[in-house]
């Protein structure tokens, strides 16, 4: 089949997990002897070829804005895949492009849309964009052939908001065995000896609420702080004001930097408090850490037996107490972080994902052409 994958940023991935998951998606599915298309911001992706481990990319142009960048890139990639370069079906991905998953229905393609986590409900989008959002969250199962729900949670909502059934199709992960350490060296770490936070530093994320709750820890280790956000200045300032000297901010890390620096933690701690399957959960767990996480359910249900959660409503405090427990019982860290890999191993492979997305794709696609 010829599929297009639409409503992110574009690959490689180089920004959130949305990205991430398009990357091990598309790819896999290129693999297998399908023709994928991923449509990419210029602004966003430093990538310059045409082709990326097999997926064609399509760069259009977008307005730079917080609030008008995925709209109307979606939009336009929408028109150029219905018009121009017709494809067999459509992915989308957050519920705030379901009215492009009509308009491609309208232009004769099927569409899938992965609504993610409830986007409305995120501290960033002023009233209007969570109006706007909450209407999207509404439309998308009527909007799209079909809509994909990346937790238990969000397909249990979709279905007693709504009235809607949804394909649950999770996040996923590759398993790591073994990392250097030559992204340690850079930041002057050492295994075993720093908590990781890796994020979007939006206040969603929670990220001041584990500086908080690390300031107030008596410890040697160290807190890593790997992330950034566009259209966070303010917010991430504000994080970057902590006067605690264990505290390192790294900015954005991905491939092997990413993966030494999870798999050497002593433990990674994701207090993010809203959202769907949380791919940093996973690839934390993957990476064979103990993973805190706030009791938000969609995460709870991410960890499973194979980690630690703190209340959400009691906030710092009570993460403080959850690390320090941890912290004074490494044999229980390791016991946790082998449970949490062998979780990822059984339930959430990037290559049993790409099979329920295969699925779909081949059971709503167009009929072949010839």
């Amino acid at each position: 089949m010829k599929i297009s994958m639409l409503g992110t940023r574009g690959i490689p991935g180089r920004y959130s997990g949305f990205e991430t998951a398009v990357e091990a998606i598309s790819i896999r599915l290129a693999e297998r002897g399908h023709e994928v298309v991923v449509y990419c911001r210029p602004h966003m992706i430093e990538y310059e070829g045409d082709y990326y481990e097999g997926v064609r990319l399509v760069r259009l142009p977008t307005v730079k804005n917080k609030f008008l960048d995925t709209f109307v890139h979606s939009l336009i990639s929408t028109l150029h895949m219905g018009l121009l370069d017709r494809s067999d079906i459509a992915l989308y991905f957050i519920a705030g492009n379901s009215p492009f998953a009509l308009l491609s229905r309208l232009l004769g393609i099927p569409s899938l849309i992965n609504v993610d986590g409830l986007d409305s409900h995120r501290q960033k989008w002023n009233r209007l964009a969570k109006k706007y959002i909450r209407f999207a969250e509404w439309f998308a199962p009527i909007a799209a052939t079909r809509v994909i729900s990346d937790s238990r949670v969000i397909q249990d909502y979709y279905l007693e908001r709504f009235g809607k059934d949804s394909d649950f199709i999770p996040y996923g992960s590759d398993v790591i065995e073994d990392a250097g350490t030559a992204a340690l060296e850079e930041h002057g770490l050492e295994p075993g000896k720093y908590i990781l936070f890796v994020g979007r530093l939006v206040p969603e994320n929670c990220a001041h609420v584990l500086i908080k709750a690390f300031e107030q820890l008596d410890t040697d280790m160290k807190l890593v702080i790997v992330g950034d956000a566009p259209y966070a200045e303010e917010y991430i300032e504000q994080l970057q004001s902590t006067d605690d000297e264990r505290i390192i901010f790294t900015g954005y890390q991905f491939g092997d930097a990413f993966k030494e620096l999870s798999y050497h933690c002593y433990l990674f701690a994701i207090p993010t408090e809203v959202g769907g399957t949380h791919p940093v959960i996973l690839d934390a767990m993957a990476a064979g850490a103990c993973v805190v996480v706030n009791d938000h359910p969609p995460n709870l249900e991410s960890i499973g037996d194979a980690g630690v959660s703190f209340s959400g409503s009691k906030g710092a405090s009570d993460l403080r107490e959850k690390i320090g427990q941890l912290l004074q019982s490494p044999q229980r860290v390791r016991e946790l972080g082998e449970r949490a890999r062998e979780r990822v191993r059984q339930e959430y492979s990037w290559e049993r994902v790409t099979d329920l997305y295969e699925e779909l794709c081949n059971r709503y696609g167009r009929i072949r052409r010839r």
